[in-house]
């Protein structure tokens, strides 16, 4: 018998699973973990559209795609449902449960400028589950005794377009900080970090000095829509006043923005 067309499921959800994470995208994996029958069936649905495995049962495959739509939008890591809670429908199905998990490459955030700031704040992501890549085209402020964290991974810049280019790649599950030294560094990373469209880009400064270097951005062609897009100031408003302090006002900023977290006091609802 000749097996070489012959598909293994477990092998194409693992080509799949693998092409998601690569490109940076997102998806939902959907797996029967109680039913009379089919328990541990997989269904892969991309944020695209793209489907990959099966449930066996072309009613439920239909209806684990069109909730894993809401799913994703509320930016949960993981939840189980019954079938009728999303498909009240399916009554064959009533009773059985479903794992939805969402799939996303390990979140990025490079840090442009490896001063006080840049430094408090690649270690503090680093230290909350970040894969950090703290950038400076000073190479003696990127050496590695000073960053022992396995966490951060250092690059000396050559020129900062042509290396940010490189570390930002596609832009996608990336946040990125600009926290260089000066006007001509913010705008050289802006420039090039722009260009990539990142899921979060934010410049630390004064409104001054963000002003000055969106303006510059503006009159060399960047897109207003994508200038609005900017964090500048950076980071949330926490009163923030050491170099440590000021890093944890963008990293909650940067964790609100992939969150969908609002930033306001959790305890808001008890004064209102």
């Amino acid at each position: 018998m000749d097996n070489r067309h012959t598909q293994n499921p477990a092998s194409e959800l693992a080509r799949a699973l693998a092409r998601v994470v690569e490109a940076g995208g997102v998806a939902v994996l959907a797996t029967l973990v109680e039913a009379g029958r089919g328990v541990g069936a997989k269904l892969l649905c991309e944020a695209g559209g793209a489907r990959t495995g099966t449930t066996g049962d072309a009613a439920l495959d239909g209806a684990i795609e069109g909730h894993a739509r809401a799913f994703l939008a509320s930016r949960a890591e993981a939840r189980t449902l019954r079938v009728e809670e999303f498909a009240p429908a399916l009554e064959a199905w009533r009773g059985a449960r479903v794992l939805f998990e969402r799939v996303e490459p390990e979140p990025r955030l490079v840090v442009c400028g490896a001063g006080h700031v840049g430094a408090a704040l690649a270690r503090l992501a680093s230290g909350v589950g970040y894969r950090v890549t703290l950038v400076d085209d000073r190479e003696e402020f990127v050496a590695r005794p000073r960053f022992p964290e396995e966490g951060i991974e250092l690059v000396a810049a050559r020129g900062w377009a042509e290396t940010l280019k490189e570390v930002v790649g596609t832009g996608r599950g990336v946040y990125v900080a600009v926290v260089t030294r000066g006007h001509n560094e913010d705008e050289e990373c802006m420039k090039a970090v722009l260009s990539a469209r990142p899921d979060y880009v934010g410049m630390i400064g004064s409104r001054r000095r963000t002003n000055i270097v969106l303006g510059r951005l503006r009159e060399a062609g960047v897109d207003e829509e994508v200038l609005r897009e900017v964090r500048a100031p950076v980071g949330l408003d926490i009163g923030a006043v050491s170099p440590q302090e000021v890093a944890l006002a963008i990293l909650a900023e940067v964790v609100a923005c992939r969150r969908g977290g609002t930033g306001a006091p959790l305890s808001a609802w008890r004064r209102a």
